[in-house]
């Protein structure tokens, strides 16, 4: 197949340019992003939950959150009780029969919500009838109400149900998920700096002693300050910094990778010309990153549909192989049922050490198939992995900026395998 690798070049660092101005933009909203912050710290110190929830790709976000807030990544965080409304298939699904798509989320509020509880909502363009459907149950009952919305905020934002709303000005579907990935990552990170601070929140446990990482993270905790307004400043001040560290990375992301990303998305084009499919997988934030994957090459409105299977999904399958062979081989145990030669292994580990990420993909270069990796940390074990053909090694040692980068590389790498397929006037699946 040919294409033009001077094309897909141009086409790759366009996609890195259009980024930029979207997360100063929320740079400029620290001061709002600093009170919602507060409002949900409080809301958890009296003992609510987060209830959060999306359609399509903003489904894997609601999963995605409700990850962050359960399972913290840094040390020293506590959990927090945060439940996705897009996980329990088998409700989504009966209740949309039943009574419609359209309330499918302010139904199981209705039922699982109460008062002292938090509901974020999750729409690409603001106008998901569900999602805003969903916040107006939520304010009804008393809960607090947030919105991530992309585009001009549409009804969502304009609905007096929400009581904070960060609206991504852009009608690109992917570069909006990008930001909101930046936005949820800041609010978990940050809501934890109230409760660090006595005296902030409707609580009376003493602040815990500091560890030297979180101290390293949050300076001003320790400072001595504790009035509200100040502390309001400091994570106000806190944001700023987060967006700037992700453009940072994220620009020298796109300077160092340009070419071997649009030679992968010469890799991807070949593939699915010649009539493979592309297996993608990962572990807690990285599973939901791994369905965002699928998601985008096989469902995305704006491009061609793409034969692409998520091996996380399937929760009966997971935990048939964990718990009947072990859970080092929940993907490779997949790979080896559903992988041809031809297809493409798509693994995603924010550490680059996930033992049966990295088990998947040798299972997949047995096969015969291409294999694409994902990574932080300047690449763990998978930058030694004879296995892998192409890694994209995030330099960086925090969770959330590694994500927020990954997250723009497979959008980037979509983008470009568009660009490819359509200038090579290849049939998907001629090849066979």
């Amino acid at each position: 197949m040919r294409t033009n690798p001077h094309a897909l070049d141009a086409v790759v660092t366009a996609a890195f340019a259009e980024r930029e101005e979207p997360v100063r933009r929320l740079a400029a909203d620290a001061e709002r992003v600093a009170r919602a912050c507060h409002d949900m710290a409080l809301r958890f110190s009296r003992g609510g939950t987060l209830l959060v929830f999306g359609i399509g790709t903003s489904a894997t976000d609601a999963q995605h959150i409700s990850v962050e807030f359960v399972h913290p990544v840094i040390v020293g965080k506590r959990a927090l009780p945060a439940l996705s409304l897009v996980s329990d298939i088998a409700t989504v699904l009966g209740v949309a029969e039943r009574q419609g798509l359209d309330d499918v989320f302010s139904y199981q509020l209705s039922i699982l919500g109460k008062p002292v509880d938090i509901a974020l909502g999750v729409s690409a363009d603001g106008e998901c009838r569900s999602v805003l459907h969903g916040l107006e149950a939520a304010h009804r009952a008393g809960m607090l109400t947030v919105a991530l919305v992309g585009g001009d905020g549409g009804t969502i934002a304009a609905s007096r149900s929400v009581d904070h709303c960060f609206t991504v000005a852009s009608r690109n579907p992917r570069l909006v998920k990008e930001v909101h990935v930046t936005t949820y990552h800041v609010l978990w990170e940050l809501a934890h700096v109230f409760f660090d601070q006595p005296g902030l929140l409707d609580e009376e446990a003493p602040r815990a002693a500091a560890n030297a990482e979180i101290e390293a993270l949050y300076p001003f905790l320790y400072a001595g300050t504790t009035s509200l307004p100040a502390v309001l400043d400091s994570v106000a001040a806190s944001t700023r910094d987060k967006c700037a560290e992700i453009l940072t990375l994220r620009r020298a992301m796109g300077e160092q990778q340009r070419k071997r990303l649009a030679e992968c998305a010469r890799w991807l084009a070949e593939a699915f010309a010649g009539g493979g499919k592309l297996l993608t997988f990962g572990n807690g934030g990285s599973s939901t990153d791994a369905q965002d994957v699928a998601h985008t090459f096989l469902g995305s409105p704006d491009g061609v549909g793409l034969p692409a299977l998520c091996l996380t999904s399937d929760i009966a399958v997971v935990t048939a192989l964990s718990n009947d062979v072990g859970f080092d081989v929940v993907f490779a145990r997949q790979v080896r049922a559903f992988g041809r030669p031809g297809d493409v292994a798509f693994g995603i580990s924010t550490s680059g050490g996930s033992s049966n990420v990295l088990a998947a993909f040798n299972e997949a270069k047995r096969v015969g198939m291409v294999t694409v990796g994902l990574s932080g940390y300047g690449g763990g074990k998978m930058a030694d992995l004879a296995s892998l053909d192409m890694v994209f090694a995030v330099p960086s040692s925090s969770v959330h900026r590694v994500q927020e980068v990954q997250t723009t590389l497979y959008h980037v790498l979509w983008e470009a395998t568009q660009a490819a397929l359509a200038g090579s006037g290849v049939p998907v699946g001629a090849g066979h």
